[in-house]
C-alpha cells in the first residue's frame, strides 16, 4: 500500500518555514496563517513528513492570501516519519500514526476553529492526510474536500463522501493509480447530489503537490497548477 513513492523527495523539515506562526489548537501543535478573523477556514492535513515541510507552509500562505484562515496541525506530534531510520520503516512508523488516528484528533480542531467565528471549514489532504479527509468528508465535519495524490483511500470511500470533493492525482502514482482514479471519477459520476472532479495531472508522481523541488520549473508549475485548482474548488464551496 504504501512502497518507496509513498516517501520519495522528502521535504528539509524547517520549524521556522513560513509567514504564519504556530499556536496551539484543539490540542495539537498547529501552523496557522490568514487572518483569524476571517469566517471560512481551511483545514490542510500534510503527507508523513508532517507540518514542517516548506511547500507545506507556502500553500498554506497562499491560501491565506485568497481570504482563508489556514490551519496545518501536527498530527504525529513532532514525530514525523523519517526515511533514514532503518528501525522504523514506514509500515512500523504508521502502526504509531494511523489515519484513524487523525480523523479522531482532527475533529477538536475543526472545533477549536469554529469556536473562533468560522462558519465554513474545507480540508485538503496530502498522501496520508487525504485518507484523513476523505473521512471527514464522510462524516460531514467539512463542507469541501480536496484530495491530492491520496494514500490508502478506497472506492468505497469516495462512495460514502457527502460533501464536494475533488480528487487530484498523478499520471505516475503506485498509490492512487490513473485506473484506480478513474474508479473514482466512476464513483462520482454515480452520485449526481455530490460534486465530485477529478483530473489526472500528465508526467507528475506521486507527492508533487508538495515534494517539489523549487528549482524545478516544471515540477513547480505542475504544483502551482495544483494549488491554483485547489483553490477554486474551495472558493466555490467553502462559503
Amino acid at each position: 500500500m504504501s512502497g518507496p513513492q509513498c516517501c520519495s523527495n522528502p521535504p528539509t523539515l524547517n520549524p521556522n518555514a513560513g509567514a504564519g506562526h504556530v499556536e496551539q489548537l484543539g490540542g495539537l501543535s498547529t501552523y496557522v496563517s490568514g487572518s483569524p478573523n476571517s469566517k471560512l477556514a481551511i483545514l490542510l492535513i500534510s503527507d508523513v513528513y508532517g507540518y514542517e515541510a516548506p511547500n507545506l507552509r507556502k500553500l498554506a500562505d497562499k491560501v491565506a492570501a485568497a481570504g482563508f484562515f489556514v490551519v496545518v496541525p501536527d498530527f504525529f506530534n513532532g514525530d514525523p516519519y523519517v526515511p533514514d531510520d532503518a528501525n522504523r520503516p514506514i509500515q512500523v512508523w504508521l502502526k504509531d500514526h494511523g489515519t484513524d488516528k487523525g480523523f479522531e484528533e482532527a475533529k477538536p480542531v475543526i472545533e477549536a476553529v469554529k469556536s473562533k467565528g468560522v462558519s465554513a471549514v474545507g480540508a485538503a489532504g496530502f498522501c496520508w492526510g487525504a485518507k484523513v479527509v476523505v473521512e471527514l468528508a464522510k462524516a460531514e465535519f467539512i463542507q469541501a474536500g480536496v484530495l491530492c495524490h491520496p494514500s490508502f483511500v478506497t472506492v468505497d470511500d469516495i462512495k460514502g463522501v457527502k460533501v464536494p470533493i475533488a480528487v487530484l492525482g498523478a499520471e505516475n502514482d503506485h498509490l492512487s493509480p490513473p485506473t484506480l482514479l478513474k474508479q473514482f471519477e466512476e464513483a462520482l459520476a454515480a452520485k449526481p447530489e455530490v460534486d465530485g472532479f477529478v483530473k489526472i495531472f500528465p508526467k507528475v508522481a506521486h507527492g508533487w503537490t508538495v515534494r517539489y523541488s523549487v528549482e524545478d520549473v516544471a515540477a513547480v508549475k505542475s504544483a502551482e497548477e495544483a494549488h491554483q485548482n485547489l483553490l477554486e474548488w474551495f472558493a466555490k464551496y467553502v462559503k
